[in-house]
This record gives C-alpha cells, structure tokens and sequence, in this order.
C-alpha cells in the first residue's frame, strides 16, 4: 500500500504542475483574475496534499489501516475539492454553467479537514 500512495502522490503534484503551469500561462487570456486566483488555490492544495502523501507512504508510525483512511480522505478531498475549482472556473470557458456543483468543493475541504484529522490522531495515538 505505501507503493500505491507514494505514486499516487507523485501524480497527483505533476498534476498540480502541468495545471499550474496551464494556470499561469494559459488561462490568463481566457478568465478573469479571480478565477486564476481560485484555479491557484486548487492547484496550490492539491500539491499540499499530493506533497503529504508521498510523506506518509515513508511513514512507519502510522498503521497502515491509518494510512489508507487518510490517503483515501486526502485522495477523495483533493478530487473533489480541487477538481471542483478547476471546473468552476473552466466553465466560463466551455460556455457551459457548472454552478450546480458548488456544493462539492466544501465537500472536498471537509474531507481533507478529516485527512488530517485522522493524520494527527494517528501521530498522537502511537507512544
């Protein structure tokens, strides 16, 4: 299992990479500055994120049942935290309105929020 996280994490900050760099240097003729800042703030957790499961792959205090409840949060949130915001702001140009999945991106957060929860419990917990 800590294979299959710490790869997952390696994909998911080039990810955040390549959408970073679309984000810098593409998007900025297409959308507006808050939409570029809001596409940053997804780009910008899921390199935290991807970041922290390449961590906890190499982590050997955290139980593996731990592991995988985390990664699997961490995993989920960034999708839907981050792959919300992408689409919210490419909406614009697709000239499709995606609104109506506004409510998944603090669905997103939540799951990161509970990722950590469970990351510093787990720390915590083992003496």
């Amino acid at each position: 299992m800590n294979k299959q996280i710490i790869a997952t994490g390696g994909i998911a900050a080039l990810i955040a990479v390549l959408l970073g760099a679309f984000g810098a240097h593409g998007l900025e003729k297409l959308v507006d500055t808050d939409s570029i800042n809001s596409f940053t703030t997804g780009v910008r957790y899921q390199m935290y994120h991807a970041i922290v499961c390449i961590l906890l792959g190499t982590i050997e205090i955290i139980s593996e049942t731990a592991k995988k409840r985390i990664f699997y949060l961490f995993v989920t949130g960034m999708i839907l935290f981050s792959g919300s915001i992408y689409l919210l702001v490419i909406d614009e140009v697709l000239g499709v309105s995606l609104s109506s999945i506004g409510f998944i991106t603090p669905l997103g957060g939540l799951l990161l929020i509970l990722g950590w929860v469970f990351f510093v419990f787990s720390i915590y917990k083992k003496r």
